[in-house]
């Protein structure tokens, strides 16, 4: 057990270089910092004294000074469908959830950014309860450490967590900071080795933000959460169009430096008479030509308060084929979890039946 009441501080607070420094400043060899960071986040280890390949004396420093934080899991919840939903409790009382998504040959696991969410867009719940605070890098982390861990624990043969999502609670590109520092142990092969190419971050379009992260040059997948093909019905469902509206946020998308053959993610979340017409799907095939991009249709997941519906069967299917006749990859993406309030824009960091 870890004790969070000690006053050390987490060692997973520690970036790579801050840990390298640490070890050139304690005389250890350079290669100190890269095994302790197998250690953390690929072996899971939550004592010092786990880590054999290290001196008994650095073991002991390290458990004098520092300590292994890891997640505190409150909660957990199981579909129908086989999706998992966990309740996290972080060290300051806040809570959180994260999901694990089974589907054929993958794992995903969807991740959250922030407590809650400032954006308050129509139609996810997420943001009905409104903003805590961002989560620190290793809150981020961790997340993903503590559901590997009851993957491991569950599964006979080792099953594995295969791709990330930051779709979860909040807006990854509100919290550049964090998500930076996690990213880089994620894709670190001394900590997560995840591929660029199974990571995806998702966005309300946060033009700053884009442009941020385009800096970053991690090859990371992107996805803009769109749902709407004009300003009005986009503002009125998403506030935050007032300020960064469906122009500035394509234009943004245009200037993404994506790599060869990598296209971004369009997420359009399907509500009826709103945004699900002939027209609107026309709308959308004009403003996206010449990006290269696929389009993720969802139909609305209901939540109770909600006062919008979803769209019909027969609206997506419609929707998708003139899409589709306009030569667009257009995926309707079927809910997993709605059972158990894991669903895309269901997350409230309470249990579904709290």
């Amino acid at each position: 057990m870890v004790d969070e009441s000690s006053g050390k501080q987490d060692l997973k607070a520690l970036s790579p270089d801050d840990l390298a420094k640490l070890m050139e400043r304690w005389g250890e060899p350079g290669f100190r910092a890269r095994q302790i960071l197998r250690w953390l986040y690929q072996s899971g280890a939550r004592e010092f004294q786990e880590m054999t390949n290290l001196s008994l004396a650095l073991r002991q420093r390290l458990g004098e000074e520092f300590r292994i934080g890891c997640l505190k899991v409150v909660g957990r919840e199981r579909s129908a469908d086989g999706t998992q939903k966990f309740l996290f409790e972080l060290e300051d009382g806040c809570r959180i959830e994260s999901v694990l998504i089974r589907d054929e040959d993958r794992l995903t696991a969807c991740i959250s950014s922030q407590v809650g969410c400032p954006l308050g867009c129509a139609f996810c719940r997420t943001g009905q309860d409104g903003y805590r605070r961002d989560l620190l890098a290793r809150e981020i982390v961790g997340q993903i450490l503590a559901l590997q861990e009851e993957t491991r624990e569950g599964s006979a043969d080792g099953e594995r967590i295969t791709n990330l999502v930051f779709m979860g609670m909040g807006d990854p590109l509100l919290n550049l900071k964090a998500v930076k520092e996690a990213l880089d142990l994620i894709l670190s092969q001394c900590a997560l080795c995840f591929s660029p190419r199974r990571v995806t971050l998702s966005t309300v379009g946060l033009v700053p933000g884009l442009a941020e992260v385009g800096r970053w040059g991690l090859k990371v997948k992107l996805a803009i959460s769109l749902n709407a093909a004009d300003d009005l019905t986009r503002s009125n469902l998403m506030s935050i169009n007032r300020k960064y509206p469906i122009a500035a946020i394509l234009s943004a998308c245009k200037a993404f430096p994506l790599p060869r053959g990598q296209r971004i993610t369009f997420e359009y979340v399907m509500i009826a008479g709103m945004n699900d017409r002939a027209k609107d799907a026309e709308a959308l095939a004009a403003i996206l030509r010449g990006l290269p991009c696929k389009i993720n249709l969802i139909p609305l997941n209901e939540w109770p308060g909600c006062t919008l519906r979803p769209s019909t069967p027969e609206a997506v299917e419609a929707f998708q084929r003139i899409l589709i006749d306009h030569h667009y990859t257009a995926l309707t993406r079927k809910s997993k979890g709605a059972d158990i309030a894991a669903a895309c824009g269901l997350l409230a960091g309470r249990p579904s039946h709290g």
